[in-house]
């Protein structure tokens, strides 16, 4: 009867534990944003026009800069950049590094780890190469041959996409703060595939570059902001931001601000 009574006893503190610890994970970040006054967001500051670094004033830039400027004031807090990089996005999240992400494409790998906000905008991937070869390569067919280089960034949505879209070609994966773009204006690469809201940025600042004209982009894809898996209440707080900022014109006013191409 001891046995019994100490067996229930020792449930019961199992499943007060557990019970305790889930309602304070659940509720951990927006609590901790508001009892600390900062909301912590990582933030790569390498993608054009969404997030831009500039090093020598440590500051940042961006369509992705303004969303979260505009969330940390409707919190009624200060915001914190946390530089971060493709490959450790994730991991940002799920150590508690950083509160949430800046616009991520949604896969079912990162969603393995961390949970999403709903998704506001959407993207397709191009592939970019140099003028000089506006001849050669024409679409995505041109790429996909022995002899040409594709390069991809370590961590992006991109490197896979690189693997698959081109399984004949060659591939080069770069990892940060090195760029895949970078490989092809010296000449290391022939060609890169980025995201058609950072192609035209690109082509804009580098008009030795060009989007290679394809019939049509591949792989459209939403993005949304990377979240604590588990923590529900943070994430419901965020997804009813974005609904009523997307009804009253906030994104789309910004969609414009950053030329964006959706």
């Amino acid at each position: 009867m001891k046995k019994l009574k100490l067996l229930t006893t020792v449930c019961l503190i199992a499943a007060m534990s557990l019970l305790t610890a889930t309602a304070s994970q659940a509720q951990s970040a927006l609590q901790d944003i508001l009892n600390g006054g900062v909301l912590k967001v990582g933030t790569t500051g390498d993608w054009n026009p969404m997030t831009m670094k500039n090093p020598a004033t440590n500051s940042y830039t961006g369509y992705d800069i303004d969303v979260m400027t505009a969330l940390a004031k409707d919190l009624g807090v200060k915001v914190e950049f946390v530089p971060t990089d493709w490959k450790t996005l994730v991991s940002g999240v799920t150590s508690g590094k950083y509160h949430m992400t800046g616009s991520a494409s949604i896969s079912p790998a990162r969603a393995k780890a961390t949970g999403y906000s709903i998704s506001y905008f959407s993207l397709a991937t191009v592939p970019l190469t140099l003028t000089k070869n506006a001849e050669k390569y024409k679409d995505w067919a041109d790429l996909n041959k022995a002899g040409v280089t594709v390069a991809a960034t370590l961590g992006t949505t991109q490197e896979k996409q690189v693997k698959m879209f081109f399984p004949n070609a060659e591939h080069k994966i770069v990892e940060a703060p090195a760029r895949d773009f970078q490989e092809v204006l010296a000449g290391r690469a022939d060609a890169h595939i980025t995201s058609n809201v950072e192609a035209y940025k690109l082509v804009e600042k580098y008009p030795q570059m060009m989007v290679v004209p394809v019939s049509a982009p591949k792989a459209r894809t939403p993005i949304a902001m990377l979240l604590p898996q588990a923590d529900q209440v943070w994430i419901n707080y965020i997804n009813t931001w974005i609904t009523l900022k997307t009804e009253r014109g906030f994104f789309a006013d910004l969609g414009r601000k950053w030329k964006l191409q959706n």
